[in-house]
């Protein structure tokens, strides 16, 4: 054999071994699997596709529903509701608010060719199950009872009988009548933990949470999450022959502060945590985690570690399956999966018809800050960098109206204009300190003013920076960075929002051209 021969034996030879590699060459999935906000993950399997639901808490629709064939890439595929219920907490009305409570951690589970989904609420103290035979289509069936059983997991047992494991530190399990109606008539919840932090004691931070319930070759596996004082947030597994206990527990991993989730399986018999971390500003992002058994025990992580690199197919990016564009172009009624309202939307104030190519957003009450507007409309921000673009048409504004393009959070910014006395004032308005303060005012008689928000989460930074144009392409920074802050208060990682208010005069609207969001931002 020549040397010319071998050498083009040995490429084929290898040519054939890379390309039988699933991932090779920076094919491989990486954490975190979603760069964005989608905290309280729960995840099943159904043949070959994958289900996961989500905490959006005061966002409407609520429960989001995502769908995925290889755990790494998701879409939006429905919400279990339109609105939780009619309160003025959900509504944004008569001065209150649920920011950072409305709907939280839900369970999402499929039995007897129906899917379940549940959640609980401390805004109206009841626990909420929904369910469909068609997850992405609809119609939900919605049932809710007293008393919100927290951070709970929906579980179907074989000998027929439904559970809600719940609680936190102390973790319970509840019966369900037949019908789902509530607990089970002549039962009374039950500790089966009676100290789920022990595998972490002394040091007891945040109590342990988050529970997680499956059944798996027989045995029973609790997992949660609890935040040791002066450690990290902590993965503890639970695990007992009956479903009532007793139980034993044990840390299953401690590291980077991923925690929180659940198991699951792929069709080939791989199986894997689904987690999140607290990463700042952008919210709490997924991360996959993969798990061995050992002795009838979830081993996760690889040599008790979060594993930057996954054998799982590459992402193809956020856009457009969590986030994307909108030229507000479609003879729609209805919004793409993509945008949440703040609170509950009043239906009576936007429109996709009434001028075509646009969405309009309409007063009818005066509002002192953009925190208590009514008809917010937002998307996720994602990491590490995203920028959004979007222009008004202000021809009808009325004065003290504000529009614009908003960093949604407690600690809030947003670029847009104030109409005054005939004209527009392009202004960057600042809400760390709870108050809005204007950090920056331009004068304009311009009637069509294009808006940008960059945020740059790289090593979280976290900082949020504002633009305007005056055609679309030359843009002039304004205001002051804003330092953004994940906050309890909101429990949210910031959004980019549409909005449109009135201070002084209602009846007026803007019109909003389009939403486009990239992952790239001007240098700064």
């Amino acid at each position: 054999m020549t040397l010319s021969t071998l050498i083009k034996n040995t490429f084929i030879i290898l040519s054939l071994s890379i390309t039988t590699l699933p991932n090779a060459f920076g094919q491989q999935a990486s954490n975190p699997i979603i760069h964005a906000d989608v905290p309280d993950m729960s995840i099943i399997r159904v043949g070959n596709t994958y289900y996961m639901s989500s905490t959006t808490m005061h966002m409407n629709p609520g429960i989001p529903i995502m769908k995925s064939t290889d755990l790494v890439n998701w879409k939006l595929v429905n919400y279990a509701y339109d609105v939780l219920d009619n309160t003025d907490e959900l509504s944004l009305a008569n001065g209150k608010s649920t920011y950072g409570k409305g709907s939280w951690a839900s369970s999402i589970r499929f039995h007897n060719n129906t899917y379940y989904v549940s959640t609980f609420s401390g805004t109206t103290g009841k626990t909420y199950i929904y369910s469909t035979k068609n997850i992405e289509r609809g119609p939900w069936k919605k049932i809710s009872f007293a008393p919100s059983l927290h951070d709970h997991s929906l579980f179907f047992d074989d000998n027929g009988k439904t559970y809600m494991v719940y609680g936190s530190g102390k973790i319970m399990l509840a019966e369900l009548a037949d019908d789902l109606s509530g607990i089970k008539p002549g039962t009374q919840p039950r500790v089966i933990i009676e100290n789920a932090d022990l595998p972490t004691e002394p040091n007891r931070g945040l109590l342990a949470e988050g529970s997680q319930l499956f059944k798996v070759n027989g045995k029973y596996y609790i997992l949660n999450i609890n935040w040791p004082r002066g450690g990290m947030r902590t993965v503890i597994v639970h695990r007992a022959d009956k479903i009532d206990g007793p139980y034993e527990g044990r840390v299953a991993l401690q590291d980077k502060g991923v925690a929180q989730g659940g198991l699951i399986s792929t069709p080939a018999g791989k199986w894997y945590a689904y987690l999140f971390q607290d990463a700042g500003a952008v919210g709490r992002i997924p991360y996959l985690v993969p798990v061995t058994w050992k002795d009838g025990w979830p081993v996760l992580g690889s040599n008790g570690k979060v594993p930057e690199v996954l054998d799982l197919p590459a992402s193809r990016g956020l856009i457009p399956g969590i986030v994307s564009n909108d030229e507000f172009n479609k003879p729609i009624t209805t919004l793409p999966l993509v945008w949440q309202w703040n609170h509950n939307p009043d239906n009576k104030l936007w429109s996709l018809t009434e001028r075509k190519g646009y969405l309009r957003l309409k007063t009818a009450r005066i509002d002192s800050s953009v925190l208590s507007a009514c008809n917010t409309l937002t998307q996720r921000t994602i990491g590490p960098t995203s920028s959004a673009v979007t222009a008004i048409d202000l021809s009808h504004l009325r004065d003290g109206d504000c529009a614009g393009l908003l960093l949604l959070q407690k600690n809030y910014g947003w670029v847009g204009v104030k109409a005054q006395n005939g004209g527009y004032a392009i202004v960057m308005v600042n809400g760390e300190s709870g108050t809005p303060v204007e950090k920056a005012r331009v004068e304009t008689k311009q009637s069509k003013i294009f808006f940008r928000a960059d945020c740059d989460f790289r090593n979280r930074t976290d900082k949020g920076y504002f633009y305007y144009s005056l055609d679309g392409k030359t843009w002039t920074p304004i205001g002051e960075p804003l330092k953004m802050v994940y906050s309890l208060p909101h429990f949210m990682g910031y959004r980019f929002g549409l909005f449109n208010f009135s201070t002084t005069k209602p009846g007026g609207y803007a019109d909003f051209d389009f939403f486009r969001i990239n992952t790239s931002i001007l240098n700064q």
